[in-house]
C-alpha cells in the first residue's frame, strides 16, 4: 500500500457526500485500492476503494458473510444488541445463503414486483393528495412514507403498525459502536421487532394464509423446513432494506436532480426516461454507500494488500460507482446513461434481493413527483441539507425540504 497509516472510523462519517467523494478519489489515486481503516474499532478492517477489486471482492469466496468467521467479541457484541438480524440471508455463506434466498426470491422475482407498479403509483399519488396545493414540504417525509406503506401491504401488515415498525427499522438500520445509548435503543429494537413478528406470523398462521409476503414466506417455511428465526429474521430484513434504501434512492436522486437542473427538465419533459434515470441515481449517490461486513476466512491478499484471518473488508460502492477505469465522466450526473453496470445493489450472490421492488417505486415516483408537483425545487440552499452519518451502511438525508407552486391532479398531462 502506498500508505499504511489507518484510516479513522470517522472516513465513515464526513459531514457531506461530497467529501466522502473526495476522499474516495484520493483512496483510488493512492496507488492501491485497498487500505486500512479502524472500524470496527480495534478490528484488523480495511476499505476497497476501485471497482475492478470491488467486483472481485464482492464474489470472492475467501470474504464470508456468517458472523460465526468474524472475530468472538464481534459476534459477542451482535448476539448481545441485535441478534433478530443475524439469523438471515445477509449473514450467510452457502449453502446456507442459498437456503435462506429461496426463502424470499420467489417473491421478489421482477415480473411479480412489474405487477405491484399500479398499486404504488395509486399510493404514491394519495400521498401527494394530501401535500398542500401549492407551499412547501418535507420530501424526506413521502420517501419514507411510500416505500413503508408498500413492503407493509405486501407483508399484509395492519396501517396501526406501521409507525412504529419503521421506528424500529430506524434504529435496527443503524450501527453498533455509536454510542451506549444508541446500543440501548438497538437491542430494544431488535426485542420488539422479534416479539411483533413472533406474535404477526402465529396469528397468520392461525387465521389462515393469503396471498401476502408473509403468508407466501410461510408457505415456503413449511415446505423447506425454515426455522421461526429465520423467518422472523428475513422479515427484519426485508423491513429494514424495504423502505429505508427505497427512502434514500428518492430523497438522494431528487437531490441530485436539484443540483443538476438541467438534468431535472430533461427528466421532466421525458418522463420515459425513469428507467435509466434510476440507475443513475443509483450510481451516482447510493443509498446504501458500501457493503455490508465480510471478513477473511483465512490469511489472503486482496489487489496486493495482505488481509489477515478475521479480517473486515468494507467494499465501497460509492467510490467503486465513480471509478473512471468503469464509468466515462463519472463525477457527471447523466440520466441517459446506457453503461452503467453500477454496484448499488451489490454484487454476486448477496445482490440485494430487493432490487427489483426498489426499482419499481423509483420509476413511480419521480416522474409523478415532477408532473404532479409544479415548479418543484429546492427549498434551502444545497450547503444547508442535513446528511445522515452514522457508520451504518446507508446515506441519506434527514429532511429535503422543498417548494412548489401548484399541486396538479393526478390525471393532468403537461405540455
Amino acid at each position: 500500500m502506498a500508505d499504511t497509516d489507518q484510516l479513522p472510523p470517522e472516513f465513515f462519517t464526513a459531514p457531506e457526500p461530497g467529501d466522502t467523494h473526495a476522499a474516495n478519489k484520493r483512496l483510488r489515486a493512492a496507488g492501491c485500492p485497498v487500505r486500512a481503516i479502524n472500524y470496527p474499532p480495534g478490528g484488523d478492517a480495511y476499505v476497497v476503494a476501485d471497482y475492478e477489486t470491488a467486483l472481485k471482492g464482492f464474489s470472492d469466496p475467501r470474504l464470508s458473510k456468517q458472523v460465526e468467521n468474524s472475530p468472538a467479541w464481534f459476534r459477542d457484541l451482535l448476539e448481545d444488541s441485535s441478534p433478530v438480524l443475524i439469523r438471515n440471508m445477509i449473514t450467510a455463506d452457502a449453502p446456507e445463503h442459498t437456503r435462506l434466498r429461496r426463502l424470499v426470491s420467489r417473491a421478489f422475482v421482477p415480473r411479480r414486483m412489474a405487477l405491484l407498479q399500479p398499486r404504488i403509483q395509486e399510493i404514491t399519488d394519495e400521498l401527494i393528495d394530501a401535500f398542500p396545493e401549492s407551499g412547501e414540504v418535507d420530501l424526506m417525509e413521502f420517501a419514507f412514507t411510500l416505500p413503508m406503506r408498500v413492503i407493509c401491504e405486501f407483508l399484509g401488515v395492519p396501517i396501526e403498525d406501521r409507525p412504529e415498525l419503521h421506528a424500529w427499522g430506524y434504529w435496527l438500520s443503524g450501527a453498533p459502536f455509536a454510542d451506549e445509548e444508541s446500543n440501548r435503543q438497538l437491542k430494544l429494537a431488535s426485542d420488539g421487532i422479534e416479539r411483533y413478528l413472533v406474535d404477526l406470523l402465529d396469528r397468520r398462521r392461525s387465521s389462515g394464509l393469503g396471498e401476502d409476503l408473509v403468508s407466501i414466506l410461510l408457505r415456503a417455511a413449511d415446505e423447506d423446513v425454515f426455522t421461526n428465526d429465520e423467518l422472523v429474521s428475513t422479515l427484519v430484513l426485508l423491513i429494514i432494506a424495504g423502505h429505508k434504501t427505497t427512502a434514500n434512492l428518492i430523497g438522494n436522486g431528487m437531490q441530485a436532480l436539484f443540483s443538476h437542473p438541467d438534468q431535472l427538465e430533461l427528466l421532466r419533459s421525458k418522463p420515459e426516461l425513469a428507467e435509466t434515470a434510476v440507475e443513475e441515481f443509483l450510481r451516482f449517490e447510493p443509498p446504501v454507500y458500501r457493503g455490508t461486513l465480510r471478513v477473511a476466512t483465512e490469511d489472503m491478499e486482496l489487489a496486493g494488500c495482505p488481509i489477515p484471518k478475521e479480517g473486515f473488508v468494507h467494499i465501497l460502492m460509492d467510490s467503486a460507482n465513480r471509478d473512471p477505469e468503469a464509468f466515462e465522466d463519472p463525477d457527471r450526473l447523466d440520466i441517459t446513461r446506457t453503461s452503467n453496470r453500477h454496484l448499488a445493489f451489490g454484487q454476486g450472490a448477496h445482490f440485494c434481493v430487493g432490487a427489483p421492488l426498489s426499482r419499481v417505486e423509483g420509476l413511480v415516483a419521480f416522474p409523478t413527483l415532477l408532473r404532479r408537483l409544479r415548479g418543484l425545487e429546492l427549498a434551502v440552499p444545497h450547503d444547508q441539507l442535513d446528511w445522515v452519518f452514522d457508520n451504518s451502511t446507508s446515506r441519506g438525508l434527514k429532511s429535503l425540504p422543498v417548494r412548489y407552486d401548484a399541486r396538479l391532479a393526478s390525471d393532468t398531462l403537461e405540455d
